[in-house]
């Protein structure tokens, strides 16, 4: 199908900056609550006595609820045509769900606190999107897009995370960490629910000529499907990455956890720059060619832990190149979903992108790295990090170029 567009006058500047700032905030602050117990593992499994398999399954229960919740939950926002409600409630649940993991004594608790978390969660992303690209021009929706995902999403969620949680934790105790977390989404809560209005509907005939809601007919367009196994593959490298590199860094590497922490802080930035720098190229030169060449990228980080032994600074500058291909989330998960299938369904659509990569990548990835790195060291969750890496780009090379603008340029119309 050829990317869905809907005319119409594009949003007042003034108006598309303020969705930008509030809706790249609260989704950073939701990645923050995300990765909290990332930074925080080494704590809470030495508190809580937790193998590195249950680390693991920590990360796929949120995984799992992730996706549910970004397919169902999208699905139900684009049903009705509202957007707001949901973000508000999302917000609201997952911060108080930040605060219940403090709360936790043991890994029962804290695997239901993450499982609820989660399931909060999982919507926020595709209906921020969905949000962001009403409110955006069509010259900046790759760009807008990226800055809520990966620039905003990346400085709070794993930079300043690890500076902070790490930090509150020596001092105080990995509970408190929890606790201090859920305090920002409470109050962007209020600010979105009195600064941004709820999108225009979207036209009668463009609802009438939207594809069918469910999943089999949306897997039927290709870009859909391509999508949804990059998504698999490189929200696999991300979420084993992210949970067993500070163990690694911890453990084998022998790094202080101030250094590790700096480290990860670091590199924590890249995904902010990535998410610009890539989805801005996406706008100009076509969203296939960047989704290939960042995709590949990522299998850089492992390789780096795995086999450089040089100074620190010299290896953090190598993970904060191959961090930058998360950049390209924004492209499978929310651009080129939303340009295949339109706006009416952009939310579906999205959400089922997500729920396909955090029900296959996410679920499955921690735990079975989890046992791998209990049974033959914590250098084997890497290698999974890296195989996945390589196959999200080998993957990338099926996408059919959706940028509207790219496609006129290569099919002009005759005068």
């Amino acid at each position: 199908m050829q990317a869905a567009q809907i005319a119409g006058e594009s949003p007042p500047r003034g108006y598309e900056l303020r969705v930008l700032v509030l809706l790249g905030l609260a989704y950073g602050f939701a990645y923050f609550d995300r990765m909290a117990m990332t930074f925080l593992a080494p704590f809470v499994q030495k508190d809580l006595e937790l193998s590195n398999a249950q680390i693991g399954w920590l990360g796929s229960a949120l995984s799992a609820t992730w996706a549910l919740g970004a397919y169902f939950v999208g699905r139900w926002s684009d049903s009705i045509g509202r957007r707001k409600p949901f973000l508000l409630g999302a917000m609201v649940l997952f911060s108080l769900c930040s605060v219940f993991s403090g709360l936790s004594w043991s890994f029962g608790t804290l695997f239901a606190a993450r499982v609820v978390m989660g399931a909060a969660e999982g919507p926020f992303l595709p209906i921020c999107l969905a949000i962001m690209i009403a409110a955006s021009a069509e010259s900046r929706k790759g760009l807008n897009a990226g800055i809520v995902q990966n620039a905003f999403g990346s400085i709070l969620g794993t930079a300043i995370a690890p500076l902070i949680l790490v930090r509150v934790a020596e001092a105080l105790d990995w509970r408190w960490a929890f606790y201090i977390s859920g305090i920002p989404g409470l109050l962007l809560a209020v600010l979105i629910w009195w600064l941004i209005r709820e999108p225009k509907p979207v036209p009668a005939e463009a609802q009438e000529a939207a594809p069918a809601l469910s999943p089999w007919s949306m897997l039927g367009e290709r870009n859909i499907w391509v999508c949804s196994l990059v998504s698999c593959f490189a929200v696999g490298t991300v979420v084993v990455g992210s949970i067993f590199m500070p163990l690694y860094m911890d453990g084998p590497k022998g790094m202080e956890p101030k250094t590790w922490s700096n480290v990860m802080a670091v590199v924590g930035i890249c995904p902010a720059v990535g998410g610009v720098v890539v989805t801005w190229l996406s706008d100009r030169f076509g969203r296939r060619p960047l989704l290939i060449v960042f995709a590949f990228l990522m299998a850089l980080s492992p390789a780096a832990l795995l086999w450089f032994d040089g100074p620190v600074p010299l290896l953090t500058a190598m993970l904060f190149v191959s961090w930058m291909g998360l950049g390209t989330f924004p492209l499978f998960m929310g651009v080129i979903p939303a340009e295949t299938l339109g706006r009416a369904r952009a939310a579906t659509a999205m959400g089922l992108v997500v729920a396909i990569g955090e029900l296959s990548g996410g679920v499955f990835g921690p735990p079975i790295a989890g046992w791998l790195g209990d049974e033959y060291g914590l250098a084997v969750p890497l290698y999974v990090q890296m195989g996945l890496a390589i196959l999200a780009g080998l993957t990338a090379f099926l996408v059919t170029e959706t940028n509207p603008r790219v496609i006129a340029r290569r099919n002009p119309v005759p005068a």
